[in-house]
């Protein structure tokens, strides 16, 4: 018997359920499956989530475990088709959740590390090694998505606080462009020395 996961839309239209085997779209309403979500290769679809950005339509996030690791396979909820798959990690993901604002999304492994994604970009925006010693079995976002409990097989509870990575790289930038412009008008007086001889 193999082990189904499941999770509903923002708006409780729909369900999906996961697996070892393709993945299905349910509709409450009639409570009839109206897509599958086939796998790519040798996936194993673990986690899924849906996901709000804005006034979009919603998405539909799985996880899927390869040879090569763990991956977050995207979904449009409108077509039921993949629009990308991104490999996130080498170990197997044990948790997985997105923030109420769909802007973020969590990973959990094995191996006890923590994993947060920029839900726009994939890319990695923090990682925490070793934030517990055993797998982690459960992850939520505060309402603010600025900080992200995560809980593990120890038994440990952890806090993991979230920088604004746009913020500290706009400071960056800025402070990155006053010494630029600092060290021009230098060299610009110093080349305007000129020796005058009447």
């Amino acid at each position: 018997m193999r082990d189904i996961l499941g999770c509903s839309d923002p708006d409780g239209n729909y369900l999906a359920s996961v697996g070892s085997g393709p993945g299905r779209i349910w509709k409450v309403a009639t409570a009839t499956s109206i897509a599958s979500l086939p796998k790519d290769n040798d996936e194993i679809f673990g986690f899924c989530r849906f996901s709000r950005s804005g006034d979009l339509n919603p998405v539909l996030y799985v996880t899927a475990m390869r040879s090569k690791g763990g991956s977050i396979v995207k979904w449009n909820t409108t077509s039921w088709k993949r629009i990308s798959s991104t490999h996130i990690v080498r170990d197997p993901i044990s948790a997985f959740n997105v923030s109420s604002d769909g802007k973020l999304l969590a990973v959990g492994t094995i191996q006890g590390d923590i994993w947060i994604i920029s839900s726009a970009s994939m890319r990695v925006q923090t990682v925490v090694r070793k934030a517990h010693l055993g797998l982690v079995t459960a992850l939520a976002f505060s309402q603010d998505s600025r900080a992200l409990v995560s809980a593990s097989l120890d038994s440990s509870v952890r806090v993991t606080l979230i920088k604004d990575k746009k913020k500290y790289g706009l400071n960056l930038w800025f402070i990155l462009f006053i010494i630029l412009v600092a060290v021009a008008v230098y060299y610009g007086k110093s080349n305007r020395v000129v020796s005058w001889e009447p």
